[in-house]
């Protein structure tokens, strides 16, 4: 019996959201493809998988770069005796800071740009490309409260967030009648990841999204029935006062 698979790409610390998903999913019996551009991170995350009895494999990938992004799936998608096509992907690559509208540089509205968007678009159409043909797989993007509106000091943040939301929009309505379930996560708080902590370090665990909480979200979405599929789900603390 063959091992199901999927495609994970955005992973960077061990208590990242990137993370979570690729523990859940191996606990689940799946192999997964750790893809993220700074490989030790990603190791370690393939290390723990496999170490403890799960199966997965790290593999460098900057999701702006196109040529990484297709060796990627590539790779993924080869014939293996063991392993199945991938039949889930998740974009999550990200990033995040606060920078007043006057003092943007052209540059780094660009990567912010290139990050949170283009990356999703070379996921998204590869993705569309290998599962397409099979007639069946999820593709997830993670969102955030910028997908939905700007805030004072994130304009290239919500730009960038807002047309990854478009991106999945328009996924889910060409594809979504050929068998591939397309859905956008809006993560409408703080995360309570190695990344958060690191810089507010005295935050309150339940004004923030567990992890593992928000990866069984993602799970539950790619186990949805046809008949009642999200095309996208927005997810925040209990605490949060919207």
């Amino acid at each position: 019996m063959s091992t199901p698979s999927a495609i994970i790409v955005g992973v960077g610390a061990e208590q990242g959201l990137g993370a979570a998903l690729c523990r859940l999913l191996a606990d689940k019996g799946y192999h997964v493809f750790i893809a993220g551009r700074t490989l030790e991170n990603i190791a370690k995350v393939a290390d723990t998988i496999n170490a403890s009895g799960g199966s997965a494999e790290a593999i460098e990938t900057d999701a702006t770069d196109e040529a990484a992004v297709k060796r990627l799936f590539e790779h993924a998608f080869a014939p293996q005796d063991d392993i199945d096509p991938p039949d889930f992907v998740v974009f999550n690559a990200g990033i995040n800071r606060h920078i007043g509208f006057r003092g943007i540089t052209a540059a780094e509205f660009e990567e912010f740009w290139r990050i949170c968007c283009f990356g999703g678009f070379l996921v998204g159409r590869e993705a569309a490309r290998h599962l397409v043909p099979l007639g069946r797989g999820t593709v997830i993007f993670t969102g955030a409260s910028a997908s939905l509106r700007g805030k004072a000091g994130f304009a290239q943040f919500a730009a960038a967030k807002a047309g990854l939301r478009m991106i999945s929009q328009s996924m889910a309505r060409e594809f979504g009648p050929l068998g591939l379930h397309v859905a956008h996560t809006i993560i409408d708080g703080g995360i309570d990841g190695e990344r958060l902590r690191s810089r507010r370090p005295d935050v309150q665990a339940d004004t923030l999204l567990n992890i593992d909480a928000i990866a069984e979200t993602y799970w539950h979405i790619h186990r949805q029935h046809p008949s009642a599929w999200t095309q996208e789900i927005d997810l925040r603390p209990y605490k949060e006062t919207f």
